[in-house]
C-alpha cells in the first residue's frame, strides 16, 4: 500500500481527492490537513509515502512545506497539486524538493498515477510545462524576490528593510535592480510581471 496525507485548505477539494485517491486498491490516504504546519506534523507523525500539497495554504505554503519535508530529513515524497500552469512556479517546487507537479485540471487518473510515480522515486511532472520552465529561467537573486514580494504587498522600502534586516539603500537597489532586469516602469509592474512567470 502507498500511504498518502493530503494538504488542502479547501474542504471540499480535500474530500473529493480523498475520494479520488481511495478508489485505487493500492493507494491509502492516512492523513488530511487543511494547512501547512497540519500537513508537516502529520508527515512526522505518520511517515507517509508521499504528500499531496496545493501550493496556496495558509501558515505554510506548499513549496515552504516542501521544503520543511526534505530539510526534516523524512522519506516522505512531495507531489504538488495546483492550479498555477507557470514554469517559475514547477521550477521553484523542484528546487524545493518536490517530486511531482500536477495541474488541477488534469485528468483524475493522472492523479493516482502521479502518486505511484513519485513514491517509487521517480518525477510527475507535465511535459509541456517542464519543457516552458527551462526555457526561461528568473533572472532574479532571491533578495530581489523577497523584496519585490514585499513591495507587491504595498510595503515601504523602509518596512522592508526593517523586515528583511538590511539597509534602505540596499532594498532601493534590489527593487532598482528587479524593475531593471524584467524591464518594468515601476516595482508594481514588476511584481505584476514577477508573479505572472511565477517568480514570486
Amino acid at each position: 500500500m502507498i500511504r498518502v496525507v493530503l494538504a488542502e485548505d479547501q474542504a471540499m477539494v480535500l474530500g473529493a481527492l480523498a475520494a479520488l485517491l481511495e478508489i485505487e486498491a493500492d493507494l491509502e490516504v492516512v492523513g488530511r490537513a487543511a494547512d501547512g504546519a497540519q500537513a508537516l506534523a502529520l508527515c512526522e507523525e505518520l511517515r507517509p509515502d508521499v504528500l499531496v500539497t496545493d501550493i496556496e495554504m495558509p501558515g505554510l505554503p506548499g513549496l515552504e512545506l516542501a521544503a520543511a519535508v526534505k530539510a526534516k530529513g523524512l522519506a516522505t515524497r512531495v507531489l504538488i497539486l495546483t492550479t498555477f500552469a507557470r514554469p517559475g512556479y514547477l521550477r521553484r517546487a523542484l528546487d524545493a524538493g518536490a517530486s511531482g507537479y500536477l495541474l488541477k485540471d488534469a485528468p483524475s487518473a493522472q492523479l493516482a498515477d502521479a502518486v505511484r510515480r513519485v513514491a517509487a522515486g521517480l518525477r510527475a511532472v507535465d511535459p509541456e510545462l517542464a519543457a516552458e520552465a527551462w526555457s526561461e529561467a528568473c533572472p532574479l537573486t532571491e533578495r530581489e524576490r523577497q523584496a519585490l514580494r514585499l513591495a507587491a504587498l504595498g510595503r515601504s522600502a523602509p518596512d522592508i528593510a526593517g523586515e528583511l534586516g538590511l539597509s534602505e539603500g540596499t532594498v532601493r537597489n534590489y527593487l532598482s535592480e528587479a524593475i531593471g532586469k524584467l524591464g518594468a516602469a515601476n516595482r508594481i509592474e514588476a511584481a505584476r510581471i514577477a508573479r505572472d512567470k511565477g517568480w514570486l
